[in-house]
């Protein structure tokens, strides 16, 4: 009987399709899934269906489109002060393919990478694809903040790199200067390589983000990664990149040459007239999602959740526990068919699970009705369970 590689045990569905799939089955509103109603600027659009026009059709460099890279090199330069040559940067399928790349190409099996949980999921699906050993450090609630004794703790011998998420998926935490000049001080002094997931560093509430490359001796091990899809509202593009110390790029480049080898190419040029003229779209957005942040907590917290508000990205957690469930994902589950909303349960993203068991995250890149609609949803039943 066939059956999967080893490789892929545990694994299974993302958490994201199974939800979204149930949105749809049901017709709830998803207030699970990230991504926004709206789309990026028109500019940007447009810019696409010229490069379509114009012929941009055909495989791109692997490395990426001249466009697209000069634009990253100028982005890191222009609002964090960090120096890039071409051969330092790397287009990506997504952010998601620069972290598998990053993964295959860095990490040996045996490899230990620590991870702060709850994690995105696709962190566990690639450490395990790459024969590595997650250990995870748990941010806690109600702050979520990075406990830097406990990644101490963490780190051994076999600790080959840390995944950080900064602004973090699904807290929303942004770490602060001190917990990053923590973690730089264990990396230099454990000589680990860092991999850092920026992808919402334009998404924060007041709360500035500090990519860790920018602090003092960690340019030559750190790998930023960072993407178009949230910061300019375009997450089915999946242009994103790789930054850091050439022989890194070259460590993903060599990985996602037999992934994707290479991807939207007319979206490439696109992305870099987004990320060369359109700065006012994510300051703009940020405010607007501060405000949608407010109204989804103030709803939940009326409904009788306790509300963790992030400093960043567009997911909120909530704790669920007062609705008598025996955890996230059963509330999660019920949720379609009781009151027509979706979420996602966070107990998906935990090892440690009792820590992530009663906590759920919402989506708030919404509409504000569809926002308004969802909690009126909730608000029009008994939540509890039956």
């Amino acid at each position: 009987m066939a059956e999967y590689a080893h490789r892929l045990d545990g694994i299974g569905s993302t958490i994201f399709a199974e939800m979204s799939a149930l949105a749809v089955k049901t017709g709830s509103v998803n207030l699970g899934q990230g991504f926004p109603d709206e789309d990026g600027p028109d500019a940007v659009i447009e810019a696409a269906v010229a490069a379509l026009r114009a012929g941009r059709n055909q495989y791109p460099p692997g490395h990426g489109t001249p466009e697209l890279i000069d634009a990253v090199v100028a982005h890191q330069q222009r609002h964090y002060g960090i120096s890039l040559e071409r051969s330092q940067v790397v287009a990506t399928t997504g952010a998601t393919e620069a972290i598998a790349g990053a993964l295959l190409g860095l990490v040996n099996p045996g490899d230990e990478v620590v991870v702060l949980e709850p994690y995105y999921d696709s962190y566990v699906a690639m450490i395990q694809m790459a024969g590595a050993v997650r250990r995870p450090v748990t941010l806690r609630a109600p702050d979520f903040r990075l406990d830097l004794d406990e990644l101490a703790v963490a780190i051994t011998p076999r600790t080959r790199l840390i995944l950080l998420n900064t602004p973090h998926n699904p807290t929303g935490t942004v770490l602060t200067r001190t917990e990053l000049d923590g973690v730089a001080a264990l990396a230099q002094e454990r000589d680990l390589l860092v991999v850092t997931d920026e992808v919402y560093e334009h998404l924060t509430f007041g709360a500035p983000h500090v990519p860790l490359a920018s602090l003092p001796g960690m340019a030559e091990r750190t790998l930023t990664i960072s993407s178009a899809g949230k910061s300019f509202s375009v997450t089915g593009w999946k242009i994103g990149w790789a930054s850091g110390p050439a022989w890194m790029v070259a460590a993903v480049e060599g990985a996602k040459n037999w992934l994707s080898y290479a991807s939207g190419a007319p979206l490439q040029p696109a992305v870099a007239v987004a990320l060369n003229e359109h700065d006012g779209f994510h300051r703009q957005l940020a405010v607007g999602l501060a405000a949608k942040m407010d109204l989804l907590c103030d709803g939940l917290e009326a409904l009788g959740m306790t509300a963790y508000r992030p400093d960043g990205t567009y997911f909120a957690t909530t704790d669920v526990s007062s609705y008598g469930y025996a955890d996230g994902r059963a509330f999660c589950l019920a949720l379609p068919e009781v009151a027509g909303v979706v979420a996602i349960p966070s107990q998906v993203f935990y090892d440690d699970l009792d820590e992530g068991r009663h906590l759920v995250r919402w989506a708030f890149c919404k509409k504000e009705q569809v926002i308004r609609d969802g909690l009126d949803r909730l608000g029009a039943v008994d939540l509890h369970a039956r």
